[in-house]
């Protein structure tokens, strides 16, 4: 384990190399939302399987249609979608035809009902201008043919492209599953949060917010139940989390004498990454990797998070996110951040890279008409409120600054359930 203090870059590049996509495997659509396919899908038919009607009205053939209107044509069948035409349409014939219903042998145009009136077993036709042969058909084959590759490895199946699995029968396709995370929260002081808490307590909010941010980041959330400060309670608890994809812990990661997980990680045969990032707020943030699962996977990736609920947050953003995506067969990349330029003056002291809860305003005419944000006057990495208010964490480098309104900053957004 490297014992230096990390940048924030050089930490999440040991993250990412020690990340691989999980085994993929097959699911069912209504669990592959969000999953990045492992596979091509081919078309299993041509789409559509047959010359198509695109709208309602009557099939005929466009050279009946040459002379001036309006036309009488006999109508010789009716053409309801899902039914089969039975006839072929002969010269002065037609087959009334509703949207999505084959086209019968003969017709190469559908004239819309719009344009129609009915006289007995005819129809006379009065189309505003010439009909050309195709309008209002779509021809077999014209979105995809019988083979057709539709979708590639790699490709994050959202819901629009669910529906185009279904629609060639790719109904259990073959993805890089959501990975497990196990969150487990420890400390003497925590209580769950429909509990009354004690003097010296605290209500454990931290594992609400991880469960709702895995959840964002597409990853499947199991909340361990909260380790107290002893050896055996926290050993077990941490056991059962080195058994799924992901561990994150919350407390007992820096150096205090109740500090115990770094220790009991170690007992249990993590290898340890690093400790310690160069970083305001979420300095004390563990890294490692477990020892490889009796089915084979690799060991199973670990951060320790501070156990104030700002610091877990940022560190969350920086670097679980990532790894998660790496997991779900996604590029590993570095959190995505816009620039946005500061509202008013901000000053900045200190000797870490701070990530500073902030509100993300509309587009200021008075800067250049970019994106505006207004860093919140909060209480330290323990104040969950501030951080609640915020639409995500403007970042400002280590040094002591004082930045004038309009100077351009990276922002990194807090990710928001659709």
């Amino acid at each position: 384990m490297t014992s230096a203090m990390l940048t924030v870059s050089d930490a999440l590049r040991l993250v990412l190399d020690h990340a691989s996509p999980l085994p993929p495997r097959r699911v069912p659509l209504a669990e592959a939302i969000g999953c990045a396919l492992a596979e091509t899908v081919l078309a299993d038919r041509d789409l559509p399987p047959f010359d198509k009607a695109l709208l309602d009205g009557f099939a005929v053939r466009t050279a009946d249609l040459s002379g001036p209107v309006p036309v009488a044509l006999e109508v010789i069948e009716e053409i309801t979608a899902g039914r089969v035409p039975t006839r072929a349409i002969g010269p002065g014939q037609c087959s009334a035809i509703m949207t999505g219903a084959p086209m019968p042998d003969g017709a190469d145009a559908v004239v819309m009902v719009e344009h129609s009136r009915r006289d007995g077993p005819r129809v006379l036709l009065c189309p505003p201008r010439p009909v050309l042969p195709d309008a209002g058909r779509l021809p077999r084959g014209r979105e995809m043919r019988q083979g057709d590759p539709l979708l590639g490895p790699g490709t994050r199946l959202d819901a629009v492209k669910l529906g185009l699995l279904a629609s060639v029968g790719w109904t259990n396709p073959l993805v890089s599953p959501r990975p497990v995370v196990t969150i487990a929260s420890t400390g003497d002081e925590l209580v769950p949060p429909d509990q009354v808490p004690g003097p010296g307590q605290i209500r454990n909010s931290n594992a609400t917010v991880l469960e709702g941010l895995v959840r964002c980041c597409s990853g499947v959330p199991e909340v361990a139940p909260i380790a107290p400060d002893r050896p055996d309670p926290l050993r077990e608890v941490l056991s059962r989390g080195l058994a799924n994809d992901v561990l994150l812990i919350t407390g007992g990661v820096s150096a205090g004498t109740l500090d115990l997980v770094p220790g009991t990680l170690a007992e249990l045969g993590m290898t340890p990454v690093f400790h310690k990032i160069r970083l305001k707020p979420g300095k004390p943030l563990l890294f490692g990797v477990g020892p490889a699962r009796p089915d084979g996977r690799p060991g199973t990736l670990v951060f320790g998070l501070p156990g104030n609920p700002v610091s877990g947050v940022v560190g969350f953003l920086l670097f679980v996110c990532p790894a998660l995506k790496v997991l779900r067969g996604l590029p590993g990349a570095p959190p995505e951040t816009i620039t946005a330029r500061l509202a008013q003056p901000f000053s900045h002291r200190g000797d870490r890279p701070s990530y500073v809860p902030a509100l993300l305003r509309d587009p200021s005419p008075d800067l250049d008409g970019g994106p505006v944000v207004s860093p919140i006057n909060w209480a330290g990495s323990a104040d969950l409120r501030s951080v609640a208010l915020a639409d995500g964490f403007a970042s400002f480098p280590a040094g002591d600054f004082d930045y004038e309104a309009g100077t351009p900053v990276p922002f990194l957004l807090l990710p928001r359930s659709q």
